[in-house]
């Protein structure tokens, strides 16, 4: 849509062709259906929140920075407002605004969208699986990725920039929930913790990801907005593995939690420990608590030794989670790898391989953290996109 309106507000004309039935489906799951628009923050900022291929991005981002995206909405009278890490929504907290918005301003500037599949480009035309062709004299490809396939993002793109000559690097998912062979994550499925401290090393030990903030144990293992976060930092399951430890209690330090805990054990000195732990812990987290510190539930808090108030301690300051992998790229947010970005031009998007044909978005091998820098790379890749599109039939016509 913003490659679209770029090459339109240039005087081109444009045909968008859209999988679903309504334009822009897949922003309507963005931010929990709020619609993360963009960060409130500089070009430098964005590239510092894109672990593969950011540098790519340094002139298309310098074009298209975040303020440009918030005049750009808010010239198209959606209000917006920024939250917490300067995440960018509309003020109305609808995603719908936003894809009104911009349906709106592609039928302002006479952009015709037409319903079908794309699944071939041919020389000057893009073929539908309909079986008819439409002529052209240049092609953006803004198919997305392959996460969320029923949006309409299966790996088309990948395809056809494949047959065109691309190398596609190998896409996988990002931002998605991570499965954990403990069972006691089943056991506590549905689980939601909030402010908790969520660290991740590598088997060397080294953090990779550490952050404050909501997780949600499943029947899989880990998932909420903090293990999300996290997963973007894991790119290397195939040689490396990785240890979630979560923070219970990050408000308190060790002494601080030792004296609350003898607190709580000698004012319910005759109570037994799966009733006490009630005060200090989820219903679902204080059995997988006493079973892991090796404490029966019918022990009474007075006959807790030492040691095992020392373990109970530790496993609330670091409650360890083992992590196989993350779900399918299906079930990811976003995802990682797609056409290599050296065979493609910073500046214009326009394939190095193939003259008229331009890339767009997740399509391209590269992707962000979360808090609105995917939306952000697309508005900003599908602006350069577009009037890179107009730049190279221009030159073509003179």
């Amino acid at each position: 849509m913003m490659a679209a309106i770029a090459a339109a507000r240039l005087g081109a004309s444009v045909i968008l062709v859209e999988r679903n039935q309504k334009v822009g489906r897949k922003l309507y799951i963005t931010g929990k259906g709020r619609c993360n628009v963009t960060n409130h923050c500089s070009p430098e900022e964005v590239r510092a929140a894109i672990p593969r291929n950011g540098k790519f991005l340094y002139s298309a981002l310098e074009h298209t920075p975040p303020a440009w995206v918030e005049e750009f909405f808010e010239s198209l009278g959606v209000p917006l407002k920024v939250e917490r890490g300067n995440r960018v929504f509309p003020a109305s907290d609808k995603a719908a605004d936003i894809i009104d918005a911009l349906f709106f301003e592609l039928k302002r500037l006479k952009v015709s969208v037409i319903q079908g599949r794309a699944v071939r480009i041919d020389g000057q035309t893009v073929e539908l699986e309909r079986g008819d062709s439409l002529p052209c004299k240049a092609v953006v490809l803004a198919t997305g990725g392959l996460s969320y396939p029923a949006t309409g993002s299966t790996g088309d793109g990948h395809r056809m920039g494949s047959e065109l000559g691309h190398t596609i690097v190998d896409p996988r998912p990002s931002l998605v929930p991570l499965e954990s062979p403990d069972p006691f994550c089943g056991q506590m499925q549905g689980l939601s913790l909030k402010n908790v401290v969520l660290t991740v090393k590598n088997q060397k030990k080294k953090t990779v990801f550490q952050e404050q903030g909501e997780l949600l144990f499943t029947h899989f293992g880990l998932s909420g907005p903090l293990v999300l976060s996290a997963s973007a930092h894991m790119r290397d399951f195939d040689r490396e593995q990785y240890t979630c430890a979560i923070d219970l209690k990050p408000a308190l330090d060790e002494p601080t939690l030792d004296a609350r805990l003898v607190r709580e054990l000698s004012a319910g000195a005759n109570k037994d420990m799966d009733n006490l732990m009630g005060a200090l812990a989820p219903r679902l987290l204080v059995p997988v608590l006493l079973e892991r510190a090796d404490i029966p539930g019918n022990k009474k808090a007075h006959d807790l030794t030492r040691g095992e108030r020392r373990r109970l301690l530790e496993l609330f300051k670091n409650f360890t989670v083992a992590v196989s992998g993350p779900r399918p790229v299906e079930e990811a947010i976003i995802t990682s790898g797609g056409v290599k970005v050296s065979e493609v031009d910073p500046k214009t998007m326009q394939s190095k391989k193939v003259p008229g044909l331009f890339f767009a978005g997740e399509l391209l091998d590269v992707d962000a953290y979360t808090g609105g820098f995917n939306l952000q790379i697309a508005w900003a890749t599908g602006r350069a996109a577009g009037e890179g599109a107009v730049e190279f039939i221009n030159q073509r016509a003179e």
